[in-house]
């Protein structure tokens, strides 16, 4: 048995698992997804670490799934405790000593998405009607800017065994764009899946399907 640990991104929601972790619970594995302190002006990179460290625990045969943001701090997570596997999921991936409000300029984000963010075109478009209407009820949840001004302090990436896995229809961070940044920053090609920025919301089998096939 495989234990799944899900790390959310921006917001830092446990709902946002809600759809995969019973279909990786249906495979025959362990999944386990908590939220963050998204909204405390005091936590920033080390407290989010600490928090995935303490979910995991003594659990061995880990797999790390990190969503957009979380790709900032499951490296981190690597370097504490043993993962068999690391995901990137629509995730941020780091530089050495970026923060991630220089993300956006160092990878040349603006130019891919040039348009203002909208939470409706760029992540609710493709969930199905009730689970859009809760994530409307919901609102959006508030994001602390604490860690995105903390440089990620290693030097380089952990050695872990990593996968990166995009949804071909994320309006947010584009695919191609992804695909270039992946090459990039960590020389690896990315697995695609269906399935827009909240993969997970949206495609949870598939992306269970495709999670499990790394086991």
């Amino acid at each position: 048995m495989t234990t799944f640990v899900l790390v959310p991104g921006a917001g830092g929601q446990a709902w946002y698992w809600h759809r995969l972790v019973p279909e990786l619970t249906r495979r025959g594995h362990e999944a386990i997804a908590f939220g963050l302190p998204a909204e405390d002006d005091s936590a920033g990179l080390p407290e989010y670490t600490d928090v995935v460290v303490r979910a995991i625990g003594d659990r061995r045969n880990v797999v790390l799934v990190a969503q957009s943001m979380g790709g900032f701090t499951a490296p981190l997570v690597c370097e504490r405790v043993p993962v068999s596997l690391l995901v990137l999921l629509n995730a941020m991936v780091p530089a050495p000593g970026e923060t991630g409000g220089q993300w956006w300029a160092g990878t040349g984000y603006d130019q891919a998405h040039p348009e203002e963010m909208d939470v409706e075109r760029d992540f609710l478009h493709d969930l199905p009607p009730d689970v859009r209407a809760e994530a409307i009820r919901q609102g959006e949840p508030r994001q602390s800017g604490t860690p995105f001004t903390t440089p990620w302090p290693l030097e380089k990436w952990p050695d872990v065994p990593t996968r990166f896995v995009q949804g071909r229809d994320d309006r947010f961070f584009p695919l191609e764009f992804q695909r270039r940044v992946v090459r990039e920053r960590l020389g690896l090609e990315l697995d695609e899946i269906p399935g827009g920025h909240l993969a997970a919301l949206s495609r949870p089998r598939e992306l269970a399907d495709l999670l499990v096939s790394w086991c």
